[in-house]
């Protein structure tokens, strides 16, 4: 399988791992040459929130991409990616964080998405948190689940 768009999904729980999920992506994207599609996904109240204390100057005219590139965690990412060469475009999303991801999976053609997580008690376990599992049950292409131990 031809690889030429990964998906890397990040939302207001990843800055910590944010070094984890861009080696993984590494790992992936640098040898295939492809693209990778860093997203930020936010809820409705994320989103307010991050738009208020980046103090746009028409917050009438915000875009969620433009809100997702000037985002802390997915300039760290930036940084990343320009330091190993890689080829990014950067997306926005809000709504519901696994439907949002699995949504941009398609909107981008992604051929692998990479979403992240900590490890969980065996009681969590059961549930596996609902952002990864719904992406790793309904991506329209393979996905890699990046544990951070955190």
């Amino acid at each position: 399988m031809e690889l030429n768009t990964v998906l890397l999904a990040v939302g207001p729980g990843d800055a910590d791992r944010s070094d984890d999920l861009a080696e993984a992506v590494l790992q992936v994207a640098g040898p295939a040459d492809a693209t990778v599609v860093l997203a930020h996904v936010f809820t409705d109240s994320e989103y307010d929130e991050v738009v208020s204390r980046l103090e746009f100057d028409d917050e009438a005219a915000i875009e969620p991409d433009e809100v997702a590139r000037r985002h802390a965690t997915i300039r760290e990412l930036q940084d990343f990616f320009d330091d190993h060469g890689l080829a990014y475009e950067t997306r926005g999303s809000v709504g519901d964080h696994g439907e949002a991801i699995v949504d941009l999976a398609s909107d981008v053609d992604a051929d692998r998405v990479v979403v992240g997580g900590r490890r969980r008690s065996p009681t969590g376990k059961a549930v596996f948190g609902s952002t990864a599992q719904e992406v790793l049950l309904s991506a329209p292409c393979p996905a890699t689940f990046v544990r951070s131990d955190e």
